[in-house]
């Protein structure tokens, strides 16, 4: 009789599996789109700029079957995939990165590797319909917002991303913790005077390629979070900026932050005009400091939070003084990757806040 009950009750455990993989769920992507998802999601493909990194904040790397490309051919550059270096394993589904936006994948690499669901970016409501009639399987495009900033989109995809996973505890975790560290940030520095605030710019700031002193950025995530004075804004309110050298002479900031992607073209550009930058007091006066680049395929949100603390390190030595930077930046990594980084970092870019060598 005993036997009996335990083939029933497996029997039953066995069919309630089955019909929760073949239930659905209804819901409503980022770009409006009505879609149907199954109520059990176990296998994921992640697509499009940032796709996986917001995978990874909700720890669900056990999900994920199949990456694009760019993720193994460029695996330094980025922390996400710096602390998941065991996804060099998974099967490629397509070369990705930007000349992949809006494209299709590897249909038979997709195919091959059985998603659930597909998450993608960047990908137009005409395409993902087509993607998703003729694979069969649900796609869902998720936002990173306006580029460059962390901002409503990427919580609404964190949350749309988390529902669709049955992880939405971590998805408000994740949340909480970012806006924890804006406001921390931001309360820290609310009594300090605008007219003591030294002139700060950013140099060197990726965008489509690697640039020199003259690329910057207006609303530069490290400078809105301390709210420090970014010579950029003199240009525009948002985005980025490229600016005439003779421009920045004029404006002669007296802090500059390094992209530490730009590092090499900045050595390139200081031997051969070695008189330009003397000229700048930045230079002459060693107020230069390298800072983690964050614009790598969308926003590394766990690097641009870890810059905002090294500028408020130096822009509010009294109100900082307490920080341990290297610390934070381990803490903040902890929390959304899974690895404490800042060794792994500074090895590629040299330490948060140090001086660019050819200067020394």
């Amino acid at each position: 009789m005993r036997k009996g009950w335990i083939f029933f009750l497996v029997f039953l455990a066995i069919l309630i599996t089955q019909k929760s993989y073949s239930r659905t769920n209804a819901v409503i992507d980022m770009a409006g789109r009505r879609v149907k998802v199954p109520l059990v999601v176990k296998r994921v493909v992640c697509l499009g700029p940032g796709t996986l990194r917001l995978l990874i904040y909700l720890r669900a790397t056990d999900r994920v079957v199949g990456v694009e490309d760019i993720e193994k051919r460029f695996p330094f550059a980025r922390p996400y995939w710096i602390a998941n270096q065991w996804m060099n394993r998974v099967p490629t589904v397509g070369p990705g990165g930007p000349s992949g936006i809006n494209k299709m994948p590897d249909m038979e690499a997709v195919l091959a590797v059985r998603p659930d669901v597909i998450f993608v970016t960047y990908m137009e409501r005409a395409k993902a319909d087509s993607l998703q009639r003729r694979l069969s399987i649900p796609v869902v495009i998720l936002s990173y917002g306006e580029e460059g900033t962390v901002n409503s989109k990427i919580y609404e995809s964190l949350k749309l991303m988390g529902r669709i996973l049955s992880v939405e505890h971590r998805a408000s975790q994740v949340i909480s913790f970012i806006e924890r560290c804006r406001n921390e940030l931001l309360d820290g520095v609310s009594q300090y005077p605008d007219e003591k605030k030294p002139t700060v710019y950013a140099a060197c700031i990726g965008f489509r390629g690697l640039h020199g002193v003259e690329s910057t950025e207006a609303s530069y995530i490290p400078f809105e979070w301390t709210r420090a004075r970014n010579l950029a804004k003199r240009i525009k309110e948002k985005g980025h900026v490229f600016v005439d050298k003779e421009q920045v002479l004029l404006w002669d900031p007296e802090i500059i932050f390094i992209d530490g992607a730009g590092l090499s073209i900045l050595r390139q550009e200081y031997s051969r005009k070695r008189k330009f930058y003397e000229a700048l007091s930045a230079f002459k006066n060693k107020q230069v400091f390298i800072l983690y680049p964050y614009n790598w395929y969308a926003t590394n949100v766990g690097t641009a939070i870890s810059d905002a603390y090294a500028v408020a390190k130096i822009l509010y030595p009294k109100e900082f003084n307490a920080l341990k930077l290297q610390n934070k930046v381990n803490e903040i990594y902890q929390f959304l990757v899974g690895c404490p980084l800042y060794s792994e970092m500074s090895e590629l870019y040299g330490g948060l806040l140090s001086k660019p060598s050819f200067l020394k």
